[in-house]
């Protein structure tokens, strides 16, 4: 009877996922286990270069490919199933899901405060034209994406007011563009809340705000040459169109200048080493104050209500600020699945023996090594937060073998993912900001419509901060290895 019960009880054991699995056998060997990750890379960059590109569809593509990958695995078909679930259940996953959640709720305070449109405001009250507006541009982009933590809604909010007022006071449609995306770029890659520091830092076992502090020079060195670049060849035609921009000088008010506040609590208390979460909730919390004394109105912040059709419904910021990463949630996880599968069948530890060999013991080759996985893999995959999840457990697996500190293989996976995510005219960021000026073009006639190929080589912040990393690759810039004790240790001269 005592067996009986035994068995009983690790059979349910093994239902609910308590028994790991040590190993799972492909048919062709451990590569075949990059099924399921090749089909998704493939799926993403069909979809990307059809122009048929969403998050749903990228989600669909990597569950037909983990459902490819069951048909090829040689191991009981259960132990693939319980692989899968295994590697969604990695904290590194769930912790990044649900600051995820926090930094969306707080990213989409801060816009229904008003903060992009006093940012914008400040714009005004300088009178810069031409280059200068462009530099401007790229000065608020990126602190609105510093502040809010997210590249593609910069992209978004900068496209529709920023892009018609630049064109009016004569900058460079190309230019003016690019200056949006690199700023989305330089928000993307040092902001506390940003979804590709907080993957870079978890993947890397490596807390945010040191990753942060850590990440400041590399970010600044490429932003001065950039800010320079946009001035100088950011000036185009003045467009003369008085009417169009007193429509866009009422729109703005500086009001929403006073959420910076809470972005500034956020921001103190991320670098102080409090806890994202905590320091996030407390950034809600402020936020929400700001509003009310704003006089924003609260249906802004929660909106319960009943819709057309009768049904209910829910609407507002916090809504809003979750509901945008539930299918990038989905697809983190399956993508972690994915790579989970191919640590079980070996093919990690496979491709890293490759790399190592041609490392050969030298630092300088597994940095450019790191440097080239992460790249490559941000080439294929159009979503930079999907591509460093990918190649996150390659750069800790060299960089261990190495000692290299997780602050230092954090920035090199969360700054060439940053850049290449808004560069390529295939990625995510790109494809965003032309559809954004496709659509304003419709209530401003007087917009060019500037195309991805046109607008890529442009993009300094994203390629000075490629250059700046590469650099330091050769050159040991910033190099830190880890101590006994997990500090910063300098390395010998």
């Amino acid at each position: 009877m005592k067996e009986d019960e035994k068995k009983q009880q690790q059979d349910a054991e093994e239902a609910i996922g308590k028994k790991d699995i040590e190993f799972l056998a492909f048919h062709g060997g451990p590569f075949t286990a990059t099924l399921p990750l090749v089909f998704f890379i493939i799926w993403a960059i069909s979809l990307s270069v059809t122009k048929l590109v969403t998050e749903e569809a990228l989600v669909l593509g990597m569950v037909i490919g983990v459902a490819l990958g069951l048909f090829f695995c040689k191991s009981v078909w259960k132990d693939y199933a319980q692989g899968l679930v295994e590697g969604m259940a990695q904290p590194i996953g769930i912790i990044a899901v649900i600051a995820w959640f926090w930094a969306g709720m707080f990213a989409k305070l801060l816009a229904a405060g008003g903060l992009v449109e006093g940012l914008i405001w400040v714009g005004f009250e300088t009178g810069l034209e031409g280059g200068y507006i462009a530099g401007l541009t790229f000065l608020l982009a990126g602190v609105f994406s510093t502040a809010v933590g997210t590249g593609y809604g910069t992209v978004a909010t900068f496209g529709i007011l920023m892009f018609p007022a630049g064109i009016i006071l004569g900058a460079d449609p190309v230019i003016l563009l690019a200056a949006i995306l690199s700023g989305a770029v330089f928000g993307d890659n040092l902001a506390p809340v940003s979804d590709t520091t907080i993957v870079s830092a978890t993947t890397q076992e490596a807390d945010v705000p040191g990753v942060v502090r850590s990440r400041f020079k590399y970010s600044i060195t490429a932003a001065i040459p950039a800010l320079i670049l946009f001035v100088i060849f950011g000036g185009g035609e003045q467009s003369g169109n008085e009417e169009a921009f007193k429509q866009l000088q009422e729109q703005v008010t500086p009001t929403g200048l006073l959420m910076l506040i809470p972005f500034a609590i956020v921001l103190t208390l991320a670098l102080s080493g409090r806890h994202l979460l905590t320091s996030l909730t407390i950034g809600i919390v402020s936020s929400i104050l700001m509003i009310i004394v704003i006089g924003v109105p609260l249906r802004k912040v929660l909106h319960i209500y009943r819709n057309d059709a009768g049904e209910a419904a829910i609407g507002g910021a916090l809504m809003n600020g979750i509901g945008g990463y539930f299918n990038m949630a989905i697809l983190i996880l399956f993508i972690l699945a994915a790579a989970h599968l191919m640590e079980l069948a070996g093919t990690m530890e496979a491709i890293k023996n490759f790399f190592l060999k041609i490392i050969n013991g030298v630092v300088k080759r597994a940095e450019l090594s790191i440097f080239a996985i992460v790249a490559f893999l941000n080439v294929f995959i159009t979503i930079n937060t999907a591509a460093e999840i990918t190649a996150g457990p390659f750069v800790r697996k060299i960089g261990k073998e190495f000692n290299i500190h997780p602050y230092r293989r954090a920035n090199f996976l969360d700054t060439v993912s940053s850049s290449l995510g808004y560069i390529f005219p295939w990625s995510g960021g790109v494809l965003l900001a032309w559809a954004t000026i496709k659509g304003a073009a419709k209530d401003y006639d007087f917009l060019p419509v500037v195309g991805p190929t046109e607008v890529f080589p442009f993009v300094f912040q994203g390629w000075f901060l490629l250059l700046v990393m590469f650099i330091s690759a050769i050159t040991g810039w910033g190099l830190r290895y880890t101590g006994k004790n997990g500090e910063e240790v300098k390395p010998e001269k």
